[in-house]
């Protein structure tokens, strides 16, 4: 993680700058002075002593788990002197793109506002508030005229603005060998091949046992799932993130899913945030946003029309109305692509002064985006640990499906991995699609959108998240859309439109994810 032992200084300064002012930091020096009044801390030792002491009373252990949080989630400064939007994105051509995307999506927003003549948001009348918060826990049973909404955009939209991202200083030439991907992507950047993948996901190798494969009937228990149901335990009793995080490469148990990843995200679940799931709750009962009914708009749309996840309806619209109002969530446009977008109080367009975020999170929902949270109902169900646990997810992983980046896990780079790991493993497939019209990235774009959501089975999709969190990478999504189009590639050699290899590959709900990935990476090694 760290170049050299130089960087060591700058990394120390860098985490306790962004430790320095949370719950842990007041709540580790209100320890460190209470265990001055213990017998067995001494003057002389007083450093050592109170090292020992919150060591032994689990302190120590949180502030691992913090910092490990941390080097996790934010990327650690390449350079004293790095600019706030190099650390954002260092490809300026990347940047352009962004804002230029952003411009669109505001653009269609406010574009609505004006034809609806509906203000961005309003103060609900004191009727409506009671009204509101008495049907909290139902509000999938309202059915609010939706009509007049419309989504702001889709994935196939953004993936056409994706399709037209160019890198000016890169000179294409029509020399087969200098310009050989013949994919969707036409942007340089660098992705792993097949040889690099199999070592970074060592851990799904045919001879690691796996949750997902080793656990099936055919297997006896003991072999396997035994023995690692016991370890997980060993490490919620530890409560060491980074070990959960290892721990979850194989595969979570059941049982102790819900547990390990609110550890390996640092999520407690403490009173204060308790209560600060209650002030989002009492905003949005008090105010209205545009943003809402596009919020209600989606869940119709997608989640409550999904046999898996339209018993969770409630849910979902407390999570995400709640997400829309949560202002800690702007924090991640530091080391994000994106920025946020911003209105203006009625009567003083363009002067910054008046210029306000909206949504309140800095994140408009696009058709789709309710899937992120649906899976996760089946996790938790108590609404504030849901919350949490999905505002982390997205912070650290679910912004980079539907921003311009050249990150390793933006979507940019996973489209550009499935096109190359589609091209070098299966050119004969990948030319005969390109031939008919039937481009592999405008079907899979939609699976690696969402991450999945909405297109494997549920149990299939939480071993595939499994993975994500405990390699902190979306990579894993790339391999998986290659891995399907191979699984399927003798029925798709046989089409000859892009509606037939669409019809080929519209139901995923009984793929095997685990057996795919593993034969995919593993049995196609020389």
């Amino acid at each position: 993680m760290l170049h050299s032992e130089r960087e060591l200084p700058l990394v120390i300064a860098h985490m306790v700058q962004k430790l320095r002012g949370t719950v842990l930091y007041s709540q580790l020096e209100r320890q460190a002075r209470v265990s001055l009044h213990r017998s067995d801390i001494k003057l002389e030792s007083l450093k050592e002593d109170i090292k020992e002491f919150l060591k032994i009373s689990g302190w120590e252990k949180k502030l691992q788990n913090a910092v490990y949080r941390e080097l996790n989630v934010h990327p650690l400064p390449s350079h004293p002197l790095a600019t706030a939007e190099h650390i954002k994105e260092p490809l300026s051509y990347m940047r352009r793109a962004q804002a230029s995307w952003e411009k669109r999506i505001l653009k269609s927003l406010n574009s609505m506002c004006t034809e609806q003549s509906i203000p961005l948001a309003r103060k609900r009348p004191t009727i409506e508030q009671k009204e509101l918060l008495s049907k909290w826990n139902e509000m999938g049973t309202d059915e609010p005229d939706l009509s007049r909404f419309r989504p702001v955009y889709a994935p196939k939209d953004f993936l056409e603005v994706l399709i037209n991202l160019r890198n000016p200083n890169y000179e294409c030439s029509d020399q087969p060998s200098f310009r050989s991907h013949l994919g969707l992507i036409q942007v340089p950047l660098q992705v792993k091949d097949i040889p690099e993948l199999t070592e970074y996901f060592k851990e799904l190798g045919l001879n690691t046992g796996q949750l997902g494969i080793d656990d099936s009937t055919q297997v006896p228990p003991e072999l396997f799932e035994s023995e690692h149901i016991h370890i997980g335990k060993k490490v919620l009793r530890q409560q060491d993130s980074a070990a959960a995080q290892q721990y979850v490469r194989q595969g979570c148990p059941t049982a102790l899913r819900a547990e390990l990843w609110a550890l390996i995200l640092n999520i407690s679940n403490q009173p204060e945030d308790m209560l600060y799931y209650e002030q989002l709750k009492a905003n949005v009962i008090q105010y209205d946003l545009l943003a809402d009914s596009l919020i209600y708009k989606d869940v119709k749309l997608t989640a409550s029309n999904d046999d898996f996840y339209f018993v969770f309806e409630d849910y979902l619209y407390q999570v995400l109305l709640c997400f829309s109002r949560d202002t800690s969530v702007l924090e991640h446009f530091a080391y994000n692509s994106a920025s946020p977008p911003k209105s203006y109080i009625r009567g003083k367009l363009g002067l910054e002064e008046y210029a306000v975020v909206y949504p309140p999170n800095g994140v408009i929902p696009f058709h789709g985006f309710s899937m992120y949270v649906a899976p996760l109902c089946y996790l938790y169900h108590e609404p504030s640990k849901l919350y949490q646990v999905f505002r982390e997810m997205y912070v650290r992983f679910f912004f980079r499906l539907h921003s311009i980046s050249s990150h390793l896990s933006g979507i940019v780079s996973l489209c550009l991995l499935f096109e190359t790991l589609l091209q070098s493993h299966l050119p004969e497939l990948f030319y005969h699609l390109r031939e008919i019209g039937a481009q592999p990235l405008r079907i899979s774009f939609k699976w690696m959108v969402r991450a999945f959501s909405g297109y494997l089975a549920t149990d299939q999709l939480l071993l595939l998240w499994d993975r994500i969190l405990g390699y902190n990478s979306l990579e894993i999504l790339a391999v998986l859309a290659a891995a399907v189009f191979a699984f399927r590639a003798v029925n798709l050699m046989e089409v000859t439109s892009l509606a037939a290899a669409e019809a080929v590959l519209a139901d995923l709900s009984t793929l095997k994810v685990m057996p795919l990935l593993q034969i995919f990476l593993f049995a196609t090694v020389d």
